[in-house]
């Protein structure tokens, strides 16, 4: 196994497509191999040896540090299956693209379809993440279908739009239509929360820290309910301490939305803490 660092060699101005680096592709080839590799740059290819200096070391597990990131770099990690990705500063679009399993740690921001297709494995997005995080792509029927997202900033329109399985958690708040369409899966997000919440959601859980504004008006009431589940569900969330500060009231009596019933939806919105009535 081994452990690769790349960091640009100049500022690189037009957008280049770095899924080709997934570390479970990289893992066992020589840097002179790496260094041959075509890229998407714009619209013209570059290989990784003009853009990015290359450093390797042994490693336990398939690893890829990308420094000097910048939010031109796109589908970071896609397809990845195993191994960790840690990127230090900005991303582009489609971050952990169709992921399957490994880890992804971004230490700043990125832009629209992160988690998109996700299937597997963790993403932790330390700043802000763009429009349609875990959101299908265009053309696609489902959205994220596995695996867990932890934004620590906020997120923009649309996020979890047809979620289809996994969890997804925000600490800093979302835009519009959060959680529209969704299929099934957990989104939970401390913070404010955009107009048009759950919008067209079928089933799935959405949970929040504060009463929705704009809720659409095809959502039932369905008042206080004891929930016993959500402490067995916050056991796997311990590795975000602001969870269980925001979600794990002294009862287990959550203020509970049903809908969305124009679509005959069996989803839900909870509320909490919501105190014991």
């Amino acid at each position: 196994m081994s452990a690769i660092r790349i960091e640009p060699r100049a500022a690189i101005d037009e957008r280049v497509d770095l899924s080709p680096l997934a570390p479970d592709r990289l893992s066992g080839m020589a840097v002179g191999e790496i260094e041959k590799i075509d890229l998407s740059l714009g619209a013209r290819t570059a290989q990784v040896g003009e853009l990015f200096r290359i450093e390797a070391r042994d490693s336990d597990a398939p690893l890829l540090e990308i420094r000097g990131s910048t939010d031109r770099f796109d589908a970071i990690g896609q397809d990845m299956r195993h191994g960790s990705i840690q990127v230090f500063g900005d991303a582009g679009a489609w971050l952990g693209r169709r992921m399957k399993g490994g880890e992804i740690r971004l230490k700043g921001s990125c832009a629209a379809f992160a988690a998109s297709g996700l299937a597997g494995g963790r993403l932790v997005i330390e700043g802000d993440a763009g429009d349609f995080l875990g959101a299908t792509e265009p053309g696609l029927r489902r959205g994220m279908h596995g695996g867990r997202v932890i934004v620590r900033g906020k997120a923009g329109d649309r996020a979890g739009d047809r979620l289809r399985r996994g969890a997804i958690f925000i600490e800093g708040g979302a835009g519009q239509y959060c959680g529209a369409r969704m299929i099934a899966g957990t989104l939970a997000i401390l913070g404010p929360v955009g107009a048009g919440l759950g919008f067209g959601m079928r089933r799935g859980s959405i949970l929040l820290d504060r009463t929705p504004t704009g809720l659409p008006p095809t959502f039932n009431d369905a008042g206080k309910t004891a929930l016993g589940f959500l402490r067995l569900w916050s056991r796997a969330w311990r590795e975000v301490p602001d969870l269980a500060a925001g979600f794990l009231p002294p009862g287990e009596y959550v203020q509970r939305w049903v809908g969305d019933m124009a679509v005959d939806g069996r989803g839900e919105i909870l509320l909490l803490p919501a105190k014991s009535p």
